[in-house]
């Protein structure tokens, strides 16, 4: 009976593991179709836009200043689906690899927030797995949000390291902390939860109020 119980929970347990991972599966496919709307269609039409806005600002040899004022607006509206495509679709990740898109990740929030975000690296110019790459950087855009949202962090250290045969990445910052307790089932927390297990890691989530949190992911990589 015992037996049978425990053989059921397992399969229960595998079935939920295989739901997610379609989910999330079908996610990052929705991103990918969006990004490349938003680039093939979207972006196609405001650069047309912005160059017929050029040509008629020439003949009016730049005097009309509600054309100078719309086609200002284009350019703004292309940056922001640029930015808006890299989010969701980040080209570093795709071409460079995990440690230059982190690293791109930090200098962003430098330059977009008042948190002041150091990044360490403890390895050499390596890539690793598709799946990882995408998982870690994923974690740490949630991290960076939730920082930015709730913590009231000035500071932020990330950090990549190799541990043997372990990838570990670590996310502290000096905010104002949580009792873990009262939000470990929290859907935030879930979340990164179910993402590390899908790749057989292992999260451990460190706060208390007053005390900042230190979010440190370890990841079994494949041996060569």
């Amino acid at each position: 009976m015992i037996k049978n119980q425990v053989a059921l929970r397992r399969l229960e347990d595998e079935r939920q593991q295989e739901l997610l991972k379609a989910v999330i599966e079908a996610q990052e496919t929705e991103r990918k179709r969006l990004a490349e709307d938003l680039h093939d269609s979207v972006g196609q039409v405001l650069s047309a836009i912005k160059l017929k806005l050029h040509k008629l600002d020439k003949l009016n040899e730049g005097q009309n200043a509600m054309l100078a004022d719309t086609r200002k607006l284009t350019d703004e509206c292309i940056q922001e689906i640029r930015n808006i495509i890299h989010n969701v679709l980040p080209p570093v990740l795709t071409d460079f690899g995990l440690i230059d898109a982190l690293q791109a990740l930090c200098v962003k929030m430098n330059d977009n927030t008042p948190i002041q975000v150091a990044f360490t690296r403890k390895l050499g110019d390596e890539r690793f797995g598709s799946e990882i790459e995408l998982t870690l950087y994923r974690i740490a855009q949630e991290l960076f949000g939730n920082a930015v949202k709730h913590s009231e962090a000035s500071t932020i250290h990330v950090d990549l390291a190799k541990n043997g045969n372990t990838l570990v990445m670590s996310f502290r910052d000096n905010g104002k902390g949580f009792n873990i307790e009262t939000v470990k089932h929290g859907f935030g927390i879930k979340n990164l939860r179910s993402r590390v297990q899908l790749i057989n890691g292992k999260i451990d989530i460190y706060s208390k109020p007053l005390s900042g949190t230190i979010t440190t992911i370890n990841i079994p990589l494949p041996r060569r």
